[in-house]
């Protein structure tokens, strides 16, 4: 059987995982993505939607902000809608230790552009009457947003197809190998793909590849519990999180334009790899329900329409594994966001091209490099 051949195969095709195809054909290179499902049918479509720079490491607001940047040329990029709200973004909190952790953030980011304002709860209420009275003050950003999940991968897929990549859905992958000067990457139906880079973005499963090559990494999958109201006349501005001292505590939420609120928090489950299936732990929606009010009361009013879940690779250390790999020549990973790889996403596939095509990347990434766990391949070998 002929192999198919580019100069670089990316193996899953999540927002990351098509991005990268997108701006590596944008530099000229010849691609091949391969996604074992659909486009954007794991993390990359059933996550949260938050587009937020706010609350991220500050080490990682660099990334953060190059994804920005695209996600604002969005429609003129890619050629879609993808329900982009610039409508700000909120924390809230109920303690004096909230708010000291919510000014400090606000005091190490303050160079990286996000704008943030604190605010006392009374400033808070006055502005958005529908918080509860416990809330004692807030950081807000005013520039943040959120996005459709469901839209944004598959809208960049067809944009890569557009520009030339060679996109092959429902394609499973049993083996990627190096054989000689190229990467071998071996489907379930016999099909062969070759290419002298690969590129893994393949989230939960990433470590699986990288693991192959002998780079093991501390990952594990989880289940983030989401659900969402009916749609009621549009109301919150804001995308608003609160601050909990406990995570299964915690909860967050959007509005989206025909009136939907969208509610996650409460805590992750555990996900299954092999059967790729996640699933909903009723006690958790039910928990998440008991803590909205205490943020928005309204929410005592309103009905739960719809429940999902996904599965998403948590690092050890929070971390991803983004770069080149330690070991072998030619093979780069970009995986292991640890449920918050949406916003980052068409940042990352941005990095990606250019440290592919180039060598290196004007946007800083070292931390990521997956040499730091050596110790725990070392330790497995």
């Amino acid at each position: 059987m002929n192999a198919h051949r580019a100069d670089v195969i990316i193996v899953g095709g999540g927002i990351m995982g098509a991005a990268s195809a997108f701006f590596l054909r944008k530099r000229g290179m010849s691609v091949i993505l391969l996604e074992r499902g659909l486009i954007g049918q794991q993390a990359s479509g059933v996550n949260f939607g938050n587009t937020r720079r706010m609350g991220r490491p500050v080490e990682q607001l660099p990334l953060s902000n190059r994804s920005r940047e695209i996600w604002l040329k969005f429609r003129e990029l890619f050629g879609a809608d993808v329900e982009l709200l610039l409508n700000g973004q909120l924390r809230v909190g109920f303690t004096p230790a909230h708010e000291e952790r919510m000014a400090q953030y606000a005091q190490e980011a303050k160079d990286f552009g996000l704008g943030m304002q604190m605010m006392s709860g009374k400033a808070l209420r006055e502005r958005f009457p529908y918080l509860g009275p416990d809330i004692t003050s807030g950081c807000y950003a005013p520039d943040e947003g959120h996005a459709n999940p469901r839209l944004a991968a598959p809208a960049i897929g067809r944009a890569a197809v557009r520009e030339g990549a060679q996109v092959f859905e429902n394609t499973e992958i049993v083996s990627v190998e190096k054989e000689g000067e190229d990467f071998r990457v071996t489907a379930a139906d016999g099909r062969i793909f070759r290419a002298p880079v690969a590129l893994i973005t393949a989230g939960a499963w990433g470590n699986r590849i990288s693991t192959s090559f002998g780079e093991p990494v501390p990952m594990i999958a989880r289940a983030p519990q989401m659900c969402v109201t009916e749609p009621v006349p549009y109301a919150i501005g804001p995308t608003t999180g609160a601050l909990s001292d406990d995570p299964e505590q915690g909860a967050y939420f959007r509005q989206v334009a025909r009136g939907n609120i969208i509610i996650g928090g409460g805590g992750r489950e555990l996900a299954d790899i092999e059967t790729r299936r996640a699933y909903v732990n009723p006690r958790r929606t039910l928990l998440t329900l008991k803590n909205a009010p205490r943020v928005m009361p309204a929410f005592k009013h309103l009905s739960i329409i719809r429940v999902w879940s996904g599965i998403e690779g948590y690092m050890e250390d929070s971390r991803p594994v983004m770069g080149p790999s330690a070991r072998v020549p030619g093979l780069y990973y970009a995986f292991g966001f640890s449920g918050e790889g949406f916003q980052l996403g068409p940042g990352v596939g941005d990095v990606m091209a250019e440290l592919i095509h180039t060598g290196a990347t004007t946007t800083p990434i070292e931390q990521y490099h997956i040499g730091r766990f050596a110790k725990l391949a070392r330790q497995t070998a």
